[in-house]
């Protein structure tokens, strides 16, 4: 487990509340900006006939996943802790894999992505109710349905 550096704030959660839910924002930083780099691998790479609408479908995605990666990084240290930011950590909190091998098509780049957002989607889901029930942390909470 990574040990995340603490800031003093004073915003009414706990520090172990505080602790346990960086944790989980971290995991989901990573998932992010994992999925971000393979957003932007698409971008880059794709081929076939559909390449320029792949490219700008991509160009798209990847931008509103730089906005969403920033909120979560902004969301930890609203509570204490600072985010996260080298790809060695990424690689260690991230459930996400790498693209397996095969071509560079469009499809094949887009069912990958929809898996990896299908399984960022379930993780969310999963911390929405435990940061607010458990941990006290309707902020975070709140900010994981945006």
């Amino acid at each position: 487990m990574i040990k995340y550096q603490i800031m003093k704030t004073n915003i009414g959660l706990t520090a172990q509340n505080a602790d346990a839910v960086a944790v989980e924002l971290a995991k989901l930083l990573a998932n992010e900006f994992v999925l971000y780099t393979k957003t932007r691998n698409a971008h880059w790479n794709v081929t076939g006939d559909n390449f320029h609408a792949n490219h700008i479908f991509f160009e798209s995605q990847y931008q509103k996943l730089d906005g969403l990666i920033d909120s979560v990084a902004e969301r930890m240290r609203k509570i204490g802790h600072y985010a996260p930011a080298t790809m060695k950590i990424y690689l260690e909190l991230t459930h996400l894999t790498e693209y397996s091998e095969r071509t560079n098509d469009g499809l094949g780049y887009m069912k990958d992505l929809l898996a990896d957002h299908e399984s960022i989607i379930e993780f969310i889901r999963g911390n929405i109710t435990p940061f607010a029930e458990k941990y006290k942390d309707y902020g975070s909470s709140d900010s994981l349905l945006a």
